[in-house]
This record gives C-alpha cells, structure tokens and sequence, in this order.
C-alpha cells in the first residue's frame, strides 16, 4: 500500500497533465450513434411520407403516434398495441407531463389534483437515478428513501407504507439496469408490485423502462411484464410505464412512448389534446421504416453491446487492479444498462468527486443517486463509462481510483 506521500505525488502528476475527461453522464458515445446514419436518409421524398395505413405523416394528427411505432414499442416492452402511445423524443418528457398532469388535474375521477392536497409524497429507491428525483422535488414533492436492494426496493418497505399512508402518490422505479446500480427486479419483486394495495386511489407507480433492450451479455436479465402481472390483481391502472429509443438510435431524436392501461392512456390523451397536435410522425416513420421487427432491434443493440462493453471492462480491470487491497470498497456489474454503482467507505464521496474534478475529470455528483442530492452516507458514486474512448477511459480509471485513495488516506489522518 502506497504512503500517503507517494498518492499526493501521483496525483500531482495527474493533476499536471491538463486533463479533460468527463464521465459525468450516461450519453452514447459517437461510434454508438454512427451505427444508425441509414435513420437520416430511409425517408428521402414526399412519396415515402406515409404511414401503413396511408397517414400523410408530414401533416398534423394522430396525437397517439403511429400505429407501426406503437406495434414495434409493444414488442420491445412486452405489451398490447393499444396499450402504447407514441410520444415526441424524450421519455423524461412525458414522465414531467405526466407528473404535472396529476398535479394540476389529478389521475383518477373522483379524486383531487395533487396540488390540492396539503402534502403528497413519492417513494424513491435508492441509490436511484438523479432527474426522477428533480422532476418530483421540482413540483415541491416529499420523497421518502427506500433502500435498493440487488433483486429491486425493498418490498417490504414499500407495502407498508403505500398501504398506511394515503400522501404517498407515486414510486419511481427503474425495473432493468437501474440507474446507477444496474440492478434488475426480481419476478418477485415485480408481482409484488402488482399486488398493491395502496390507501391512496390516485397512487401511480411510474416504471421508467429505458434500458429493457440494453444487454451487455449474451446471457441477459429478464425483467417480468408489469402491465400483464398487473391485470391478474386488477391493478393495471397503478402503472405508467415509459421507454424510448434514445440509446437506440439518436438520444437528441429518438421517439419516447408510454404504456398503461387503456382508461389510463384515454386521460392522458383528452389532456394532451390541448397540448398538442401531434409529435414528429415523420422522425416515426423512419424508425418505423428502419426496425420493421424486433429482430431489427436485436441487431442494433448488439453492436451497441459490442461498443460499450469493452468500456466497462477496462473500468472493472483497472478498478480490481488499483483498488483490490480496501475492502470496504465494492462496485456492481451489471448485465446492461449504462451505469454501475461505486462503493466507498462513509464520508469521502464528495471528496472524492472535487479531487477528480480538480485533476481535469468530472463524475458524476456525489449525492446525485439520492433525493435532495443527499447521500447521508456520502459514499456513493455513479460511474457513466459509455460516453469517453477507451483510451479516455485508461487515463480517467487510474485517476479516479487515485483520488478515492487520497480521500480515503486524508480521511483517516483527520479523523487521528
């Protein structure tokens, strides 16, 4: 084990180099977004504007999208056509509608907006992704920590308090390669989600399902179908669930969908009639026109496969190589998605994060996996690794893994 001596050396030499490295986000990297150029020219004249059904898609209307892009998103999640609408480009855009729709105007009839209530509340998991947390603290949202577990929340947990406290209105949830850890849910954590019973009519689960089709593996998790555990305990209002083909093809232009029960979608649509006449339905048909079946899509993720792997590789290489000897440092290793989750030991996150940054390599906040951005342990990282190069990420890993021996040294010689 190095002195403390020689880590400040090292760092310094790091420090001197002028580095600008950034792994603060889970954004594809250029070759990922270079496999689908064929996106930009598959609709070239006005000939090729029209859908299957002979919708000029260069027009307004179909405010629920396409029927070719919501048959292609049934597939990809698992559920019926008619339980999909199409979206514009951004799931996390319809995620803020959908809050703010329940806000202002509720989600069930019968029961009130959610700003009419004195209090409401959301359970969120985690270590747990930072913009579901900012869209719920943006509209002034209690949000109550329930711990993750490696097969999903802790279920217990969530029971109890859905079925006592009739404030809580919503959980977020990402059942697939959650972000940050990269865990998936359980088939028993998915039926207990089905099963319910929350005090409050209005409770709405919102399954953010960005990375369903984002294997790293041959040998890939299989997540259990919510909508259709659901209907067996009629609980499929309970769920709004969201996707996107933003790490599919362009995360500036890829097209978002929701899924939910049919009563669901028919509320959400009467709203966004005064919203909109329609999302891109030519941005649609391209996608439409480029995967025309789900055999389409395996292939393009599998070169996705093929250009991220290697990049979490390279981290968990570095990682067991610099970091073998602190055993109270751990880290996931997920079969997909686009993050994984650094353990450290209480109170040098942040440090960590600012020694980093300071050497020319920005992470991700500490904070940033819980509400608030509060860790209360500050020992948690999120590691993006897909946006740099591999030769970005052979210089960004041993810095990292310098500065978390840094912060862990200074940290005891404070505390002597």
């Amino acid at each position: 084990m190095k002195n403390f001596n020689q880590i400040v050396a090292e760092y310094n030499e790091f420090k001197a180099r002028g580095l600008k490295l950034d792994m603060s986000r889970g954004k594809p990297a250029a070759d990922q977004l270079n496999t689908v150029e064929k996106l930009l020219n598959v609709v070239t004249k006005n000939s090729e504007c029209f859908s299957e059904n002979g919708t000029d898609c260069r027009n307004y209307g179909v405010l629920d999208g396409i029927s070719e892009m919501k048959r292609l998103f049934a597939v990809i999640l698992g559920v019926e056509e008619n339980e999909v609408l199409i979206g514009g480009n951004s799931s996390l855009n319809l995620m803020f509608d959908a809050v703010s729709r329940a806000v202002t105007h509720g989600t069930e009839d019968g029961c009130k907006p959610w700003s009419k209530y004195e209090k409401i509340s959301f359970l969120c998991p985690v270590p747990g992704y930072d913009r579901h947390f900012a869209i719920t603290e943006y509209f002034g949202i209690n949000m109550i920590n329930v711990p993750m577990n490696p097969d999903g929340p802790d279920m217990d947990m969530v029971e109890k308090l859905v079925s006592e406290d009739e404030t809580i209105k919503g959980c977020w949830c990402v059942p697939k390669y959650s972000n940050p850890t990269g865990y998936t849910f359980s088939d028993e954590v998915v039926t207990r989600f089905a099963k319910l019973k929350p005090k409050a009519k209005d409770f709405r689960v919102f399954w953010d399902n960005a990375y369903v089709v984002h294997d790293l593996k041959e040998t890939p998790d299989k997540l259990k179908e919510i909508l259709s555990e659901a209907k067996k305990y009629g609980n499929e209002d309970l769920f709004y669930e969201f996707a996107s083909t933003s790490k599919i093809t362009y995360p500036g232009a890829g097209v978002a969908c929701m899924a939910a029960s049919r009563k669901n979608l028919d509320r959400v649509i009467n709203s966004m009639k005064y919203q909109t006449i329609g999302h891109d339905k030519i941005n649609q048909l391209r996608h439409a026109k480029i995967f025309k079946t789900y055999t389409d899509i395996e292939e393009q993720m599998a070169m996705h496969m093929e250009l991220i792997r290697p990049k979490f590789e390279i981290i968990y290489k570095i990682f067991e190589q610099e970091l073998a000897e602190y055993s109270d440092i751990s880290w996931t290793k997920p079969n997909g998605g686009y993050f994984f989750s650094l353990f450290l030991p209480k109170n040098t996150a942040k440090r960590v994060v600012q020694l980093a940054k300071e050497a020319g390599l920005v992470v991700t906040p500490a904070g940033a996996t819980h509400p608030y951005g509060k860790d209360p342990e500050d020992s948690i990282i999120r590691i993006a690794p897909t946006f740099p190069t591999i030769v970005e990420l052979e210089t960004a890993a041993p810095l990292l893994c310098c500065c978390i021996k840094f912060a862990i040294v200074e940290n005891i010689t404070n505390k002597s």
